[in-house]
């Protein structure tokens, strides 16, 4: 049975459809109007047992909307989804106590109590007995480098010394199926790579699936074979990492190592200059054109090597998200 499965899934807010200004506010004071603004749109998505997937997408393209009809807080308008076998909006125990959602933004230490407080109490509602729960933060805090961090009141803590209580907060119950929404938000390199060792750790020995959204490419390169693309609401993409150069990046990178310098005027011949310094220049050449701009290159000037690569796997999702949201729309 899959961890998690949605046929349809759909999520419509109804808002208030008002003018700017005070006439705007007495006009809607007098006759309401409201429009419908689909946030996630009939989206199909299976999510295997063990499965760790990248949720990506611009800010607004319906990412947290989905993970919170996933987490049972918010209803969906349409469509169906199980999670572990249960429909998360009835918020039954037996799902709860298997699933978690952590959020980078969001916190649910208490501000002027230690960490280990807070653990304390997550222990008693999910019923963990005392030594047990002692013994999994034990483990938890080594993975992650916590020592007097977890004696200390959180307003002390630093943002990333934060995030890595938050972790151990929601994983002491060792969730089955995890929710993590940007949750290297705002950390320091070192505290990012911590917290992508300690997650990746985690799925190897307890198996669980992971559904992880991040604007740092670093935290889906690292984790997520798999990669989930959405865009105002809807699916652009579900398949390999690799894949989504080859689907979503028409360019390619041709690295010239070259006797003499160049002047661009020539290079423009053969595809879009990416870099021309000196004796070494990058072109970016279009993936259709890349046989005939290489056998050209190779003929009509002296080159000493020659390198054909994808671009940076950032630069491609990056480029996507940007194109969708300049033009409206993305085209795959």
């Amino acid at each position: 049975m899959p961890a998690i499965r949605t046929q349809g899934l759909t999520k419509t807010y109804r808002v208030a459809d008002k003018k700017p200004g005070f006439v705007g506010t007495v006009k809607h004071f007098i006759k309401r109007r409201h429009r419908e603004i689909q946030a996630v749109k009939a989206v199909d998505l299976t999510i295997e047992p063990g499965e760790v997937v990248g949720f990506l997408g611009p800010n607004g393209a319906g990412k947290t909307t989905t993970l919170k009809m996933l987490t049972g807080l918010v209803h969906p308008t349409a469509g169906a989804v199980s999670v572990l076998g249960h429909e998360p909006f009835k918020r039954k125990a037996e799902l709860l106590k298997q699933i978690t959602l952590v959020m980078g933004n969001k916190q649910q230490m208490i501000w002027d109590l230690p960490p280990m407080d807070s653990l304390h109490v997550n222990a008693a509602v999910y019923g963990i007995e005392e030594k047990e729960a002692m013994r999994r933060v034990e483990v938890f805090a080594e993975l992650l480098g916590l020592d007097e961090e977890l004696t200390q009141p959180v307003r002390k803590l630093s943002l990333g010394q934060r995030m890595k209580c938050e972790l151990v907060a929601a994983l002491l119950h060792h969730p089955k199926v995890l929710f993590l929404d940007e949750p290297t938000l705002g950390l320091d390199l070192n505290a990012q790579t911590a917290v992508r060792s300690f997650l990746k750790q985690y799925n190897e020995e307890q198996q669980a699936s992971i559904l992880l959204t991040s604007h740092y490419m670093a935290d889906i390169t690292a984790l997520c074979p798999r990669v989930v693309v959405i865009h105002e609401g809807a699916l652009l993409y579900d398949g390999s990492l690799e894949g989504v150069v080859q689907r979503f990046a028409p360019l390619r990178e041709v690295k010239l190592d070259l006797a003499a310098p160049v002047e661009d005027a020539v290079l423009n011949r053969f595809g879009e200059i990416e870099a021309n310094e000196g004796r070494v220049a990058r072109l970016l050449v279009q993936r259709e054109a890349l046989t005939d701009a290489v056998g050209r290159v190779l003929a009509e000037l002296d080159v000493e090597d020659l390198t054909v690569t994808d671009p940076p796997i950032e630069d491609v999702i990056a480029r996507l998200f940007d194109s969708g949201n300049n033009k409206g729309e993305t085209t795959p």
